[in-house]
């Protein structure tokens, strides 16, 4: 299935699904492990522990906050695949990211459990038939399918890197000139 075949895109995920690349699912996870060799790695350490206005968060607060996310939504993938009846909780990123204590750890740290969070998704979906992957669930927002958590993954990694890109490059530059 390609993102395109998708039939109805959840209100609030549909901006991550279109970020992802219209290929086939398992293509489009395994584009977004690799495009974590693309990284700028030295220019994002480069730029620390700063942020583009108070109360935002670190590029580590970012990685990290792309692993739960993945976790929690592999989970939704998997209670939709099995039949759950029930709607999915919602979950406070904010406070993920209040307590996950990011800044403790390398991003390098960061970055190798992401890339093995996307390689067990990666396998999970793998698992899923063409069947399964129409099945939907009761989101916070709405029902949606297995299929779209799966697109919905790659392109949000993207849309936090594009963030990345757009309003924390300036801070290594930034950097230099002092």
């Amino acid at each position: 299935m390609k993102r395109s075949d998708l039939k109805d895109l959840p209100e609030f995920y549909d901006r991550y699904i279109n970020k992802s690349p219209d290929v086939e699912l398992l293509n489009a996870l395994q584009i977004s492990i690799d495009e974590l060799s693309e990284i700028p790695l030295e220019k994002w350490k480069s730029i620390g522990s700063k942020t583009y206005t108070p109360g935002k968060w670190t590029i580590k607060d970012i990685i990290q906050h792309l692993i739960d996310t993945e976790r929690t939504f592999n989970y939704r993938a998997l209670a939709f695949a099995r039949g759950e009846k029930q709607a999915m909780p919602f979950f406070t990123e904010d406070d993920y990211a209040f307590t996950a204590n990011a800044e403790g750890r390398t991003i390098e740290e960061l970055l190798d459990e992401l890339k093995i969070v996307h390689q067990s998704s990666l396998s999970l979906f793998r698992s899923f038939t063409p069947e399964v992957l129409n099945r939907t669930g009761k989101g916070f927002k709405g029902d949606y399918s297995v299929a779209a958590i799966g697109f919905m993954l790659p392109g949000h990694q993207r849309w936090h890197f594009e963030v990345i890109e757009e309003k924390y490059s300036s801070l290594s530059e930034l950097m230099k000139a002092d």
